[in-house]
Formats: C-alpha cells, sequence, structure tokens
C-alpha cells in the first residue's frame, strides 16, 4: 500500500524541484555567460558537449510547467534564481532578468504554489569566474549584493529563501575532482573554495536579514558513507569520507570548526586567518534544507595522497547514474541531523530522485522503478518524522527531465519526460502516482 498525503503532518509539504541553468534555456533573456558555458566547451568534460543554452526551455514555456504542478496536487516548487541572469556581469542588474522572477513567483502564487528560491545553484557569472570564483574571497561580498537584489525584488512573496545549493557540489567535486565547473583539480583552490562558499553563505544571510528577509536557510547534500569492511582502516576512509561530504559544511555552520580528518589535508592550503570568518558562517539558520540521494562503500587506500580512500561497488540495486538505491541513508540523515546539529529546527527534503533511462512507449512513460523509489524514500520520510525530526516537507527531484550537468542531456530524473527535440512534455506514471498520492 503507497502512502498518501494523510500519511504526513497536516502541514507537510509536497514539491517538486529544478534549478534554473538546467531548465530555463540561458541563451536569452539578458542572461550572461557562466563557468558552466565555458565548462562545456571544453572537449571531454560534458557527454556530447552539451550546454544550458536551451535546456528545457522553460523561460518561455513556465505557465505550462507551473500547470502541471498545480495538476499534480504539489504545494510548493522549489526553483533557482540564476546570478548570471540578474546580474550578467556578477554586478550590474538585468532589469529582464529580474522581471521573469518577478512573473515566474507570481505565478507560482496564482496557482496556489508556495515559492521556495535557492539563489546559487551553480550558475557562476563568467566575469566573477575570470577572477577566480570561488577561491577569491571577493566573490562571497558579490553573492551578498546578489542575494539583496533579487531578495528585494521577490523577497516579500517567497515562502523561504535558501542561499547555496549543494556546496559540496560547488567546492569538493569542482574543484578537487573536477568533475563539474570550473573543473580544477587543485586542492589549494579546493580548500579555498569549501571556505569561501560557506563565508558567501554566512554573508548573504548576514545582509537579508539586515532588511528583514524571514525563512533564511541552505541546502546541503548528504552521501551515506559505510565502509567497505570492518577494519580499522576502512572505517578512518569512511570517517574521512563522511567528513568531506557531510559534516565539513554543517559544522561550519552550526560547530564553528571544521573535521579534524579533513583539516588533515585541507589545514595547509586554507586561507589566512579563517578562522575569523566562522562567526560570519555560523549565522543562526531558519531551516535546512536535506538532499539525499545514495550511498558509498568506502576502502582505504594507504599510499596515495590523502585523503587515501577508494569507492568499492556496492550489492544493491542501482540507478541511471549507478547509485546505489539505499533509502534508510535519507532516514539516517534526518534524525542524525536532528540529533547532532539543528535540535527542533524545520527541515525539508529539498531534493530525493533518481535517473532512469526513460522512453515514451505508445505515448507514455512507465517508470516503475522510479515510483518505488519515490514511495521508499518518502516512507523513510515518515518514519524520520516518527523518531522525532522535524522535517515539514519533501520536494522530488526533478519535475522535468533537463541539462544534469556533465552528464548533458542523457540522464532523466524528471516526473515528466521532455523531447529534447520538440521540448513536448509528457508526465511519466510516476508523476500519476505521486498525483493520485497528494489529492485532497
Amino acid at each position: 500500500m503507497k502512502l498518501t498525503r494523510n500519511d504526513f503532518p497536516d502541514d507537510f509539504l509536497f514539491g517538486a524541484a529544478t534549478a534554473a541553468y538546467q531548465i530555463e534555456g540561458h541563451g536569452f533573456g539578458g542572461a550572461g555567460p557562466t563557468h558552466w558555458d565555458t565548462f562545456a566547451a571544453t572537449p571531454g568534460n560534458v557527454m556530447r558537449a552539451e550546454d544550458g543554452r536551451l535546456a528545457c526551455d522553460h523561460y518561455h514555456r513556465w505557465p505550462a510547467d507551473l500547470d502541471l504542478l498545480k495538476a499534480g496536487n504539489f504545494d510548493a516548487y522549489r526553483f533557482s534564481t540564476s546570478w548570471a541572469r540578474v546580474m550578467p556581469d556578477g554586478r550590474t542588474v538585468n532589469p529582464e532578468g529580474i522581471d521573469f522572477y518577478d512573473k515566474l513567483v507570481d505565478g507560482m502564487l496564482e496557482r496556489g504554489l508556495k515559492p521556495f528560491q535557492t539563489l546559487y545553484h551553480w550558475e557562476m557569472p563568467s566575469a566573477l569566474a575570470d577572477l577566480g570564483g570561488w577561491t577569491n574571497r571577493d566573490t562571497c561580498h558579490h553573492f551578498a549584493d546578489f542575494a539583496e537584489v533579487i531578495s528585494r525584488k521577490i523577497g516579500d512573496r517567497v515562502a523561504t529563501t535558501a542561499t547555496i545549493n549543494e556546496p559540496w557540489c560547488v567546492a569538493w567535486l569542482s574543484h578537487f575532482i573536477g568533475a563539474h565547473a570550473p573543473g580544477q583539480r587543485d586542492i589549494r583552490a579546493t580548500a579555498r573554495a569549501m571556505h569561501h562558499i560557506l563565508l558567501a553563505h554566512g554573508a548573504a544571510v548576514d545582509r537579508m536579514r539586515s532588511f528583514g528577509q524571514p525563512n533564511l536557510g541552505i541546502v546541503l547534500n548528504f552521501d551515506h558513507a559505510a565502509p567497505a569492511t570492518d577494519t580499522p582502516a576502512d572505517i578512518r576512509a569512511a570517517a574521512t569520507w563522511d567528513g568531506i561530504f557531510n559534516r565539513w559544511f554543517i559544522e561550519g555552520i552550526t560547530k564553528g570548526s571544521y573535521p579534524v580528518e579533513v583539516m588533515e589535508g585541507l589545514a595547509p592550503h586554507m586561507p589566512a586567518n579563517w578562522q575569523a570568518d566562522m562567526p560570519m558562517i555560523g549565522q543562526r539558520l531558519d531551516w535546512l534544507g536535506v538532499n539525499y540521494y545514495t550511498r558509498h562503500l568506502l576502502a582505504d587506500a594507504s599510499g596515495t595522497p590523502w585523503p587515501s580512500l577508494r569507492d568499492v561497488p556496492g550489492p544493491l540495486p542501482k540507478t541511471q547514474m549507478d547509485w546505489e538505491i539505499y533509502p534508510e541513508g535519507l532516514h539516517g540523515f534526518l534524525t542524525r541531523m536532528a540529533r547532532d546539529y539543528v535540535g527542533d529546527m524545520p527541515m525539508y527534503v529539498t531534493e530525493n530522485g533518481m535517473a532512469n533511462a526513460d522512453e515514451i512507449l505508445n505515448g507514455s512513460v512507465i517508470d516503475v522503478m522510479r515510483e518505488d523509489y519515490l514511495f521508499a524514500h518518502l516512507d523513510a520520510t515518515k518514519r524520520a518524522i516518527a523518531d522525532g525530526a522535524n522535517v515539514k516537507g519533501f520536494f522530488y527531484w526533478s519535475l522535468l527531465d533537463n541539462y544534469e550537468w556533465a552528464e548533458g542531456y542523457e540522464k532523466r530524473f524528471g516526473l515528466v519526460h521532455v523531447d529534447f527535440q520538440t521540448l513536448k512534455r509528457t508526465p511519466k506514471a510516476s508523476y500519476h502516482a505521486l498525483t493520485r498520492a497528494l489529492a485532497r
């Protein structure tokens, strides 16, 4: 028996999430170039060298996309406001960009949807990337300026504002692993980005609070880190990965410190006097967003440079991204955040979903695996609430098939299928199943 709305508290919100660069189309509306355009134009970085120039053309098709949310019985929509659209050079306001988000928010409200805004979902204006991006401390202050500009325009109508989406991806994945823009593999750049992304968060919160913007939070992504074996070396490898992925950001914000296991590698490369920034980073949150998809098994890799660990393939069923399906990890992080970091602070599952090789057959998309994934994670959320976590909502990633960053248009996460040639939208079986579950 699948869960329904009635299995959750009366004030629990159900939504879907998207991100600006992944759906809007970035080749019009006065949007400036981003470091993702540059990254995609570099051979070998993105599948088929695809970029977000057109994406799902949400910029022109947003009324119909919002209608899909309303027809799906959703309560809320998590969207992001592109820095490079609002301020194409990172500093100068583009009126057309501001007006787009003004209309978009009004469109949500007209359909009874609560707008959940994210300020930064990875579209760094190229002009700021040229100056070092997140390795440059000045970027933090430019980000606070952007937060003020867009919040003064639409902040009176949004339900919540998140500063940063997934700082681990912004910092580690993009500067150490090099898999996302700007595609660096440099430990010194990584240390600076890991710190500056949190400083930018704190500076933006401080700025928005100065003029009374309410309901401010951050969206962190979490990855269940388990040792491949019960040997001390593998346990230490898992603890190191847990520190890098899961604890660095939440502990910086809530404890004013960084994990010892991570500082073993990053300390020599940190910005000068970084400790003085911790009070700004530790601004009080009003809520926490939890993004969760999968787990990793970690093994010791002694003899290799820090962090001296490696992934071990797990035995569980996997998504199209080759990510293990492990709903228990979501329950674990929600209860862990409540127990160790945020107490009874409101939390939202701001992203959870899976990629699948979906195809339209006879006018329909049958994605039973996604239905099972979705309802298993809803059940994990329900159990976390029963165990004391103050979870107030769940947002599926994503409403639409979209530009999946370095995977181009290959990996489909959407509840709604998008034909990237015609841009036709086709709701999948998972969309219809969730629509039934959310009926009042």
